[in-house]
């Protein structure tokens, strides 16, 4: 692997000698979401979300089980967990670890490739050591002090996509899937717009002309998760951005299309593999 996973300008996140468990999210206004976290034992416990997470362990070892498997990076080491796949996470040493992530979503991938990928790439190894993903992880994570750019947070995207595309050659194109692709998108828009809905099945199919099996199908492919968790995760993100300015939790729940403040910890837990009080308490200022 050429080149060094650096901390870029990190004076405001060197806090891995501090106790206690902590997570840093940049400022960045549009996604990618990007963070930098310290644990000292257990970290997250099983989940899954519907974003490719991918980064680099900067300390200590990082454990986790993924796809049936133990799984330990070390610093140097880059990490490639799948959108809807489950894993957890804990510290694999004494010590705890300190790690950087972003959480990309599919669609900006198959975006910047530009109609060159069939479906989502998949990278086999969660844990590998690969110079032209190095090269676009530092370009996202180098400095999370200061919000990307726009023309630098594309940038980014794309030299990510096309790493993820070397490492995955069995998902290149090979014929045309237009009107299924447009389907896909339609039926992301129209969720992103309906977290307040009850959203059913023949609600996307009169929305995308595709049958709710075709449509099932198409969206996974392309996006790495169903049309159902697709949506819940958008309800997520809006009650983790109102948590964040200080709402309430039973009032976040209730803004963001839960049944009630229960309701959103069960998947918050599922999403995110810790309750939205824990997350809350280990926001970072």
């Amino acid at each position: 692997m050429t080149g060094t996973i650096g901390n870029g300008r990190t004076a405001g996140l060197e806090r891995s000698c501090v106790r206690g468990d902590w997570i840093r999210t940049a400022p960045d206004e549009a996604g990618p979401e990007r963070i930098e976290a310290f644990f000292g034992g257990h970290a997250y416990d099983p989940h899954r979300h519907d974003t490719y997470a991918i980064g680099y362990t900067l300390s200590g070892v990082q454990s986790f089980d993924y796809r049936g498997a133990k799984r330990n990076s070390t610093p140097g080491d880059l990490i490639v967990l799948h959108p809807d796949e489950v894993h957890d996470g804990r510290a694999g040493m004494a010590g705890g670890f300190r790690y950087r992530m972003a959480y990309v979503e599919p669609g900006l991938i198959m975006q910047a490739l530009a109609g060159r990928a069939s479906a989502a790439p998949f990278a086999g190894d969660a844990v590998c050591r690969d110079g032209r993903l190095l090269r676009a992880l530092i370009g996202l994570l180098g400095d999370l002090d200061h919000a990307l750019e726009p023309l630098e947070r594309d940038q980014a995207v794309g030299e990510l996509g096309e790493a993820l595309l070397a490492l995955d050659s069995s998902c290149v194109r090979r014929r045309s899937e237009t009107l299924a692709e447009r389907a896909c998108v339609l039926a992301r828009d129209f969720l992103a717009d309906s977290l307040d809905e009850a959203v059913d099945s023949q609600r996307l199919e009169a929305v995308t002309g595709l049958d709710r099996y075709a449509l099932a199908r198409h969206f996974r492919r392309r996006y790495g998760t169903s049309p159902h968790h697709y949506l819940v995760m958008r309800r997520l993100e809006r009650a983790r951005g109102l948590i964040r300015r200080g709402e309430g939790l039973a009032d976040a729940a209730a803004a963001s299309g839960f049944a009630d403040q229960a309701h959103m910890t069960r998947r918050f837990r599922q999403a995110y593999g810790l309750s939205p009080g824990r997350w809350r308490a280990m926001q970072a200022g």
